[in-house]
This record gives structure tokens, sequence and C-alpha cells, in this order.
């Protein structure tokens, strides 16, 4: 059991360890330039800069993911079910994402996969600490 944990805190790091940099970046520079994108990708979706979108990476994937990884790194009675939410919240971050500027880097399906293995893990740990129990 004890490795799952460890591999949901590497994922949840990871995780963390790329979207708060991003998240900063779009909040100190809405307009996106600073990020090598544009506003103009924004057209179809319901933000006019890139503000709202960097808060939510820097607060929830990544302060969040960030959260996680400590819970599961400490083994806490509350990582999987917080990871089972965070990796459910990133699959549609993504998902909407695509829906409204389109595939546009191969980060995409990369932290959509992620999304999809932090819920099974964490999904995977509730039911092996229900099993103990």
């Amino acid at each position: 059991m004890k490795k799952f944990y460890i591999i949901l805190g590497i994922i949840e790091a990871v995780t963390a360890l790329g979207a708060i940099p991003a998240g900063l970046g779009y909040i100190m520079d809405s307009s996106g330039k600073g990020m090598g994108t544009t506003t103009t990708m924004l057209e179809n979706s319901p933000f006019s800069s890139f503000l709202v979108p960097g808060l939510f990476l820097l607060i929830v994937n990544g302060l969040g993911q960030a959260t996680g990884a400590y819970l599961a790194f400490r083994r806490n009675s509350l990582a999987a079910k917080f990871s089972i939410a965070l990796g459910v919240i990133l699959i549609f971050w993504i998902i909407l994402q695509v829906y409204w500027i389109g595939l546009t880097h191969f980060l995409q399906p990369v932290f959509f996969i992620t999304g999809i293995l932090e819920a099974s893990t964490g999904y995977y740990i509730l039911k092996e600490k229900d099993k103990i129990i």
C-alpha cells in the first residue's frame, strides 16, 4: 500500500510543479505574452484574459496538487479522497481547455492521462483501505 501513496504523491507533486509557475506566469501577465500565448486563443472561451485560468492553475492545479502530494506522502487518511477529487478536476480542466481553445499542446493529453492516473490511484487506495478495515 505504501508504494501507491508514493506514486500518488509523485503524480501530484509533478502536476503542482508544472501548474504553479504556469499559474503565476498567467497571473503576472494576463495577456499571456510572457507565456508565449495570446488572448486570441480565448475567443471561444468565457475569458477575455488569462487571469482566471491562471488563478485556477495556481490555486487548484498548483497549490491543491501540492497539498495532495503532502497528504499522500504522509499517508493521511484524506489523501485518497482528495486525489480522486483533484484527478477529476484535472480531467475536466483539460476537457474544457480543449473544448475552448483546441488541442494546442502535447501537455494537454499528458495531463488528461495524469488526471486519470491520479483519480484511479486514489480510488485504488480507498478500496484497499476498505478491505483492511
